[in-house]
C-alpha cells in the first residue's frame, strides 16, 4: 500500500535543505491556515522569541509579510539543533483584505493571525478569445 504526501516539491527541497543545514538557507516558519466561522485563521509556530522585538507583521500588496528573527543564547557545553537568525514568509491574504482588518496573537511560541475569511471566490468561467476569425453569419467561412 502506498501513502501519497500532499506537498510539493519545493516544500520537500526546502525541507530537505533545511534539515542538512545548508548555508545561507533562513529558518522555515511553518504555518497551517484555515476558515473558522467569517474568519481566515493563520497560525505559525515561533518559539523562542520576544513578539514585541522580534516579529514584524506587514500587509502589502495582498500579501501577509511575516518577519522576524530568533537569537541566539549563548551557554558553556553548547550543544544546539536549534535554527538562529533571521526569517521570513509571505502569505497570501483573502481579496480586500486591509491592514487594520488584521489581527495577531502571540502565545506559548505561537503566533496567530486572523482576518476576515473574504467572499470565497467560487468558480467562474472565463471566456477566451482567438485571434482566428469564425464563421460569417451566412454559413460561409472565412478562408
Amino acid at each position: 500500500m502506498s501513502i501519497q504526501a500532499n506537498r510539493d516539491r519545493h516544500s520537500v527541497l526546502a525541507d530537505l535543505m533545511d534539515w542538512m543545514g545548508a548555508p545561507g538557507m533562513e529558518p522555515q516558519v511553518r504555518v497551517e491556515e484555515w476558515v473558522e466561522g467569517d474568519r481566515r485563521i493563520i497560525r505559525a509556530d515561533i518559539p523562542g522569541v520576544d513578539p514585541t522585538k522580534d516579529i514584524q507583521l506587514t500587509v502589502e500588496g495582498g500579501m501577509l509579510h511575516l518577519r522576524g528573527q530568533r537569537r541566539a543564547e549563548t551557554h558553556d557545553q553548547h550543544r544546539s539543533e536549534i535554527r538562529y537568525g533571521s526569517f521570513a514568509r509571505v502569505i497570501a491574504l483573502p481579496s480586500g483584505t486591509r491592514a487594520e482588518d488584521v489581527a495577531a496573537d502571540y502565545s506559548h511560541g505561537v503566533l496567530t493571525v486572523s482576518m476576515p475569511a473574504g467572499r470565497g471566490g467560487g468558480s467562474q468561467s472565463i471566456p477566451i478569445t482567438s485571434g482566428e476569425q469564425s464563421s460569417s453569419s451566412d454559413g460561409s467561412s472565412a478562408s
